[in-house]
């Protein structure tokens, strides 16, 4: 076990025997880990005292470049990539940040000082290049990274959505070298805002419904598999009209309560009145009903691609809408605003983009059902400089589309990998 400087990091090194081995008998996909890989869980402290963990695999022999990984919601220490990577060559930096699986106080502001804990310590172990991997949400983490990274501290964003102050500034941010996205979809706010069901005319009530919005209606358009719907023009405007006043309405709905919130604390600083105390604690949660409702998603002549019919939530969204699986389902007020709102929400992919200046490869998955042409257009549009873009048949989670294709998420790694050699090079 050894300590860093300030005691920001604890370090177990696992080499392949005794509980390493144990370690290295789990059954990976696509395949196991390679013989000789070396795991270094560790913790980290961020700049703001909170914690996160990740955990550091390397092969046989030294690696110059370091692939990371990090995903807002994710457990990634298993990703299914980190085989492939380190066959190829690459140590593997699975990070998880200090809220992952818990989208309830997800605030990306804070998750990029998990991120930045990361970076300083690969950049301590002397790593030449350090290369994040954003996957599916995950790009736009690692884009918002990149962007504030680059900036002069003083520049940086000083205050999250919600109006409190952040820790950007103070902290240290070694920008990485590249930047490879994979499946990069426009960031949770922007996704959940093309998803979520405008018809909801009660917040409080999950089955109030404007008939005249309903996206599975057949009145209004709705079809099943296989023909699919098929939405008129004015649907569509007035559809996506109503998703952003929704969104817009959540807004003010966060804002209040976190108005309501400073308010009681200010009470209780000034007259130590209790009932002041109670509301200074007591913020609620918001419950964002019926957000499996992309258009998109039955009507497959919209955005034409290899997709099938249904969302990534579930093949048959007019049902899944209504249950309990869904995007931004509860979250606190500060979460909503820095995550969920495609409206204030810093980590919109395109946003972000416009400050990457460093190598970027962009890998589109054909049959994503969450990333459309659109998306991917807008991201290279926005890059400063020009990407490789590289279109794999696939799903968005690295499926084949048809039986006796090689796994999507394994040509993408491909790709990947002779990027990585370009750029070295």
């Amino acid at each position: 076990m050894s300590h860093a400087v300030g005691g920001q990091v604890e370090e177990d090194r696992r080499e392949p025997s005794g509980r390493g081995r144990a370690a290295l008998a789990i059954n990976w996909y696509p395949r196991q880990l390679p013989e000789g890989t070396t795991i270094t869980p560790v913790t980290l402290v961020a700049a703001d005292g909170d914690v996160s963990r990740g955990v550091l695999y390397e092969g046989s022999e030294p690696a110059d470049t370091v692939v990371t990984l990090m995903h807002p919601r994710q457990d990634l220490h298993r990703a299914p990539q980190i085989p492939d990577l380190l066959e190829a060559g690459f140590a593997v930096w699975a990070h998880n940040n200090r809220d992952v699986n818990n989208d309830v106080r997800l605030v990306h502001e804070r998750i990029l000082l998990d991120v930045a804990a990361g970076m300083e310590w690969l950049r301590e172990r002397a790593f030449e290049r350090i290369v994040p991997l954003g996957i599916s949400g995950g790009a736009a983490l690692h884009a918002f990274y990149v962007e504030q990274a680059l900036l002069d501290p003083d520049s940086r964003i000083d205050r999250e959505p919600s109006g409190r102050p952040s820790a950007l500034a103070e902290a240290e941010m070694p920008p990485p070298d590249a930047l490879a996205l994979l499946a990069p979809h426009p960031g949770q706010g922007r996704l959940l805002e093309k998803m979520i069901d405008p018809s909801v005319l009660d917040e409080s009530d999950p089955l109030s419904l404007d008939r005249g919005l309903d996206p599975y209606d057949p009145s209004n358009g709705f079809g099943g598999p296989p023909e699919g719907s098929r939405y008129a023009p004015e649907f569509i405007a007035a559809y996506r009209a109503a998703q952003h006043g929704r969104v817009a309405r959540i807004d003010a709905r966060a804002r209040d309560l976190i108005d309501r919130q400073r308010s009681g604390r200010k009470r209780w600083k000034q007259s130590e009145d209790t009932a002041g105390l109670r509301q200074s604690l007591g913020l609620p949660v918001l419950t964002t009903y019926r957000t499996d409702a992309d258009l998109r998603c039955t009507d497959l002549s919209l955005e034409p691609t290899d997709r099938a019919y249904g969302s990534i939530i579930s093949q048959r969204p007019n049902v899944s809408n209504y249950g309990v699986i869904g995007f931004g389902r509860l979250t606190t007020p500060e979460a909503w605003l820095s995550t969920w709102s495609g409206i204030s929400s810093n980590a919109a992919l395109t946003r972000c983009a416009e400050g990457v200046t460093v190598p970027t490869l962009v890998i589109e998955y054909t049959g994503d059902q969450a990333v459309f042409p659109s998306d991917v257009q807008a991201l290279l549009a926005a890059l400063p400089r020009a990407a490789t873009h590289v279109r794999v048949r696939g799903t968005h989670f690295g499926a084949a589309l048809e039986e006796g294709e090689e796994p999507a998420g394994q040509v993408a790694i491909s790709h990947l990998v002779r990027w990585l050699g370009k750029e070295e090079g």
